[in-house]
C-alpha cells in the first residue's frame, strides 16, 4: 500500500465523542507495551505518527489516524498490566468495550501478542471474548526480530495451541517486526481485502 498521507486526527476518552464517518476503520489493541504504536508507525511508514514509549500504559485514550483520506487506524489503550490505578484501568476497560461494541465502521480489530513470551491468559480471554461477540479480529505477533527462526516457530505453536483450546478455527495470524518491517505486505493484504 502506498501511503501518500497519514494524519493524526486526535485523541478521545469516549467513543461517543469521536468523529463518526463511514470510512473503514482498523483498530490495534494488545497488552501494555506490546508494540502497538511502533506497528502503526511501521504500517503507515511514518516514524513518529503514533507516539511510542518504553513505559507500559502510555496510550491512555483512543487515538485516530487518517490514511490517504480513505481509511482510519485506531490506537486503543493497552489492556492488562500498566502503571496506572485500578480506577484508571476500569476506565480503559469501559473505553475499549464501548468502542468495540458501538463503532459501526470497525472492519477489523488487530490483537497484538508479544511473540517472545508464552501466551498470557489475559490475551486468550480477550481474544475469546471478541470471538464470542462476533468482533472481526486478526492476530499480530510482534517483536519477531528478537527471536531466532526456531524460537519463533516454537513460540507461535504454543500460542496456536493455547488458542485452539477455546477456538475451533484460528483467526488470521501475522508475524511482524516493526524493526525489520516483517509482516508489512501481509497485514496490508488483509486490510485491502477487507475493503469494499
Amino acid at each position: 500500500m502506498d501511503i501518500k498521507t497519514a494524519d493524526y486526527i486526535g485523541s478521545w476518552q469516549k467513543n461517543s465523542e469521536m468523529p463518526h464517518t463511514a470510512l473503514p476503520e482498523f483498530a490495534f489493541i494488545g497488552r501494555s507495551n506490546v508494540g502497538k504504536s511502533s506497528l502503526i508507525n511501521m504500517l503507515t511508514q511514518r516514524k513518529g505518527l503514533a507516539k511510542t514509549s518504553s513505559t507500559p500504559g502510555k496510550t491512555q485514550s483512543i487515538n485516530l489516524f487518517l490514511l490517504n483520506k480513505q481509511i482510519q487506524f485506531v490506537d486503543l489503550p493497552g489492556y492488562g498490566y500498566a502503571k496506572v490505578s485500578k480506577d484508571k484501568r476500569e476506565v480503559f476497560g469501559k473505553m475499549i468495550k464501548h468502542y468495540l461494541h458501538e463503532r459501526e465502521n470497525l472492519y477489523c480489530l488487530f490483537v497484538l501478542i508479544d511473540l517472545r513470551i508464552k501466551p498470557q491468559q489475559i490475551d486468550i480471554d480477550f481474544i475469546s471474548e471478541c470471538g464470542e461477540q462476533d468482533i472481526p479480529i486478526a492476530l499480530i505477533g510482534t517483536k519477531a526480530d528478537k527471536l531466532k527462526p526456531a524460537e519463533l516457530e516454537a513460540n507461535k505453536a504454543v500460542i496456536d495451541a493455547a488458542l485452539l483450546e477455546v477456538w475451533n478455527e484460528l483467526p488470521p495470524f501475522f508475524v511482524s517486526s516493526s524493526e525489520t518491517k516483517m509482516g508489512f505486505k501481509e497485514i496490508w493484504a488483509l486490510i485491502k481485502g477487507a475493503l469494499p
